[in-house]
């Protein structure tokens, strides 16, 4: 954000409602994060949202600071060229915020605890420069999933990795440790997910939209297995729905009934796809974490 300051005129109006009507098409909530980060003052002092401003009232608003906290980027990184970045996400940090407001102006992305948003508006200014709409997303991770993600550097590698990934051309492998062991080795789920009426839980519902989830066994522990997941559709949850709708929830999922752990066991561990300016068959791998192996040793009991 621009550092602004101005002189209030108009009748008594709150601090976070005038904020929302200054230009910068920010929701109240986020005005509201604003002025508690202390990133806005009125007469060079912190307020409350609901201060009541009146004629003659100075305002101040501060650009958010990219500080110490924002560090940590480049070793995530695995693999970068003029095209695209792809990163290891560890489990525990939020692809976005919660706000749409970064899409708008991604310095909105600063507010609030870090997340891979704030960290490549930091660390690669080039990709904010060229104004790449949503900073070269092309797909997400849950939170609390880790592991391989693709960001497009230039419009054109987004495109393409946009349409890759819409037209189910991206070879997506996945690893997720489950409560009990399927009985086959192997299988496939084809069960469409969708949110019905008065349920807040997107789930298993026969006039939701398709989804399928191929995985076989890749280890056995005692009461628990570890597969490898391949989603051929990419709806939200879908693994994590699809592993609860068989009985083989993920281990550490506490929305779809997991067994309790530390993290999910969850991780996206290999992309094969075409690089969007070679057109050549590109795969790239995200080694299994070391807290997931940790955990996995502890909980597979042999």
């Amino acid at each position: 954000m621009k550092k602004n300051e101005l002189t209030y005129s108009g009748p008594p109006c709150r601090l976070d409602v005038f904020l929302t009507e200054t230009g910068e098409n920010f929701s109240r909530p986020f005005c509201r994060s604003l002025i508690l980060e202390g990133l806005v003052k009125v007469n060079g002092k912190n307020k409350k949202p609901s201060y009541q401003l009146n004629p003659g009232d100075r305002i101040e608003t501060a650009s958010p600071e990219t500080g110490r906290r924002q560090d940590g980027f480049e070793d995530l990184v695995i693999f970068e060229d003029k095209a695209l970045l792809a990163i290891q996400k560890p489990a525990g940090l939020s692809v976005h915020p919660n706000s749409p407001n970064w899409e708008i102006n991604p310095a909105a992305s600063l507010i609030g605890e870090p997340t891979l948003i704030s960290l490549l508006f930091t660390k690669r200014p080039a990709v904010v420069k060229a104004g790449i709409t949503r900073l070269g997303l092309v797909h997400r991770l849950d939170r609390d999933t880790s592991g391989l993600m693709l960001i497009a550097k230039t419009p054109e590698a987004q495109a393409s990795l946009t349409d890759g990934f819409r037209d189910r051309l991206m070879e997506k492998t996945y690893l997720g440790a489950v409560g009990g062991i399927p009985a086959k080795r192997s299988g496939l789920i084809d069960a469409p997910i969708g949110r019905a009426t008065g349920f807040k839980k997107i789930k298993v519902w026969e006039f939701g939209r398709d989804a399928i989830t191929a995985y076989k066994t890749k280890e056995k522990g005692t009461d628990c297995a570890l597969l490898e997941i391949y989603p051929r559709t990419g709806r939200t949850n879908q693994i994590r729905i699809h592993m609860e709708h068989i009985g083989h929830p993920i281990i550490g999922d506490r929305v779809y009934n997991g067994r309790p752990a530390q993290r999910m066991l969850l991780h996206s561990f290999r992309l094969v796809f075409s690089h969007p300016l070679t057109g050549k068959k590109t795969e790239l791998q995200s080694p299994m974490p070391e807290d997931f192996k940790k955990i996995w040793k502890a909980v597979k009991g042999k």
